[in-house]
């Protein structure tokens, strides 16, 4: 967990966010807040609208109806790109990295979108310098100062993973976003990354969201946990009081806890 649970004002927050497909609810009036400092798990049975959530605040789907206010402001109707410019970042289950470009290659990539223009040779070298620290400050934050020249493609599935939080730095988030983040990363390979995940409230300055299945891993994370079950929110409280919860145990019976 982190040292604190936040307290100052919601850095995100939902109202009554609804996904629906015909007569299919995928997500059903979903009202949460995360607060700067702030860790807050979710978790629910396989199809319960976990990653269509973050779909929706993200702005991959357009809700049909409820809220999304990041930073004070509504961004329901906010294109992906433009939530990302206001400070929300968002990994996904599928690696996402240049395979053929360098760790390093990769990070100053992030950096460049971030510090804004083109690199070309007539540029300052004061913007190439700029971009180059920012990209070492955030392979540094993941561990990965000593990979910089490898192939972004040969690293372990557990180094891939800290490559994209590391290129999700590089754009200055206040909000993150990580689905499923353990997903395909060998079991020796977690308890490192799950440190690097534990630093990310205090190098963004905001909070973390995250969706994951291993419980461990989620209990030992987060301040609170919410809990999805037939895309509507049915608990959202600190980890015990969550766990302890008859309703929730009862969603979960043929799962694993």
């Amino acid at each position: 967990m982190s040292d604190h649970v936040g307290t100052g004002p919601a850095v995100l927050a939902t109202a009554g966010l609804t996904w629906r497909i015909g007569n299919a609810t995928i997500v059903d009036g979903v009202s949460l807040d995360l607060r700067a400092g702030e860790f807050l798990g979710v978790i629910g049975p396989n199809g319960a609208g976990k990653t269509s959530l973050f779909n929706l605040i993200s702005g991959l789907r357009a809700a049909t109806a409820g809220t999304v206010e990041l930073l004070g402001h509504d961004v329901t109707r906010l294109a992906p790109h433009r939530r990302a410019r206001r400070g929300l970042g968002r990994t996904f289950q599928a690696s996402s990295v240049f395979g053929s470009l360098s760790v390093r290659e990769n990070a100053r990539l992030a950096a460049q979108a971030q510090h804004g223009g083109s690199l070309h040779a007539w540029r300052s070298t004061k913007g190439f310098r700029a971009v180059a620290e920012r990209a070492d400050e955030c392979l540094a934050a993941v561990g990965l100062s000593g990979r910089g020249e490898a192939v972004a493609g040969t690293l372990a599935h557990g180094e891939k993973r800290k490559l994209e939080i590391a290129l999700l730095l590089a754009g200055s988030p206040r909000v993150m976003l990580l689905d499923e983040p353990m997903a395909g990363v060998a079991a020796e390979d977690v308890p490192d990354l799950v440190e690097v995940i534990r630093g990310l409230t205090g190098h963004i300055g905001g909070a973390v969201l995250m969706v994951e299945h291993h419980m461990e891993v989620i209990l030992g994370l987060a301040d609170r946990l919410a809990v999805m079950h037939h895309g509507a929110l049915l608990a959202c409280d600190t980890p015990d009081v969550v766990m302890a919860n008859p309703v929730v145990q009862e969603a979960y019976l043929g799962e694993e806890l």
